[in-house]
């Protein structure tokens, strides 16, 4: 552990395979690196007040994630669904084809970060001891470094987030310190945007419910004042002619409704 907190190399797991070279970044590059940062993570605010669906709010999440981590190509951003993880939105073609291969092996830095909760960093996949299915295959591909950010909240690992690069070695320490300080407020913002797309989800649900419910209960009320039914036997005379005719009720109801205003019209006409 670093003195101010931050996992060292050793600690995220990379192993002997992903030490980085001596080039560390200059003071200046360092300033423009946590520029960039800032700026992604100020950029994550503006989120939730613009009209985004959920698939382009966390690209734009991925998008922040390449601008802010140093040397990143591309970027995915992978969910916990039904317990397994799944790649939502990438930036780049390459990103998804790593990934794909990565949750068909269930192996890889991803499913390391989100199992266990930990950054993990690579700096040669194809050589990585960690992961020898996986690292042969993305290497034939010519990505050879990774850093996976688990994505956390107070109700755990949410997702991670996948930041690849072609060069080796191309992610050191800095690069996974900007990445940590970047994950935070990024799981907050996922987090966020499921909860409020699975919101929109249950309303949409919900007002379609009661559109069903309406024009159920106005064939209800045609077929009683037609036919002298009860409720509830109008309701099964409906009920039957959708299992009969194998409708769905409301199409159904819909149809005794438009047949009941066309006959209306006819005699208003006549």
């Amino acid at each position: 552990m670093e003195p101010d907190g931050s996992a060292s190399a050793a600690e995220l797991g990379a192993g002997p395979e992903a030490v980085t070279d001596d080039k560390s970044p200059s003071s200046q590059e360092q300033s423009t690196q946590e520029d960039d940062l800032r700026r992604s993570v100020a950029a994550l605010g503006t989120l939730a007040s613009r009209e985004l669906d959920l698939e382009q709010l966390l690209t734009r999440v991925a998008q922040f994630a390449v601008r802010a981590i140093p040397a990143a190509e591309g970027a995915g951003l992978t969910l916990i669904q039904l317990g397994r993880p799944n790649t939502v939105v990438v930036t780049a073609d390459f990103v998804r084809q790593v990934d794909d291969i990565q949750y068909t092996l269930m192996q890889g830095p991803c499913v390391s970060a989100a199992a266990d909760g930990r950054t993990v960093l690579s700096g040669s996949l194809g050589s990585d001891r960690r992961w020898p299915r996986f690292g042969s295959k993305v290497a034939r591909l010519g990505v050879h470094s990774a850093v996976s950010l688990p994505l956390i909240t107070s109700d755990g690992v949410v997702g991670a987030m996948n930041v690849y690069a072609h060069a080796k070695h191309a992610f050191d320490d800095h690069a996974a310190v900007l990445g940590e300080a970047f994950a935070g407020p990024a799981a907050i913002a996922v987090q966020n945007a499921a909860i409020l797309a699975q919101a929109l989800r249950l309303a949409e649900h919900l007002e379609a419910s009661q559109r069903t419910r309406g024009i159920v209960d106005r064939a209800v009320g045609m077929l009683m004042s037609r036919s002298g039914d009860t409720e509830h036997d109008a309701l099964e005379r409906l009920r039957a002619i959708s299992r009969h005719e194998e409708r769905k009720l409301v199409d159904v109801a819909q149809q005794i409704i438009d047949e009941t205003v066309r006959r209306a019209r006819r005699r208003r006409d006549s």
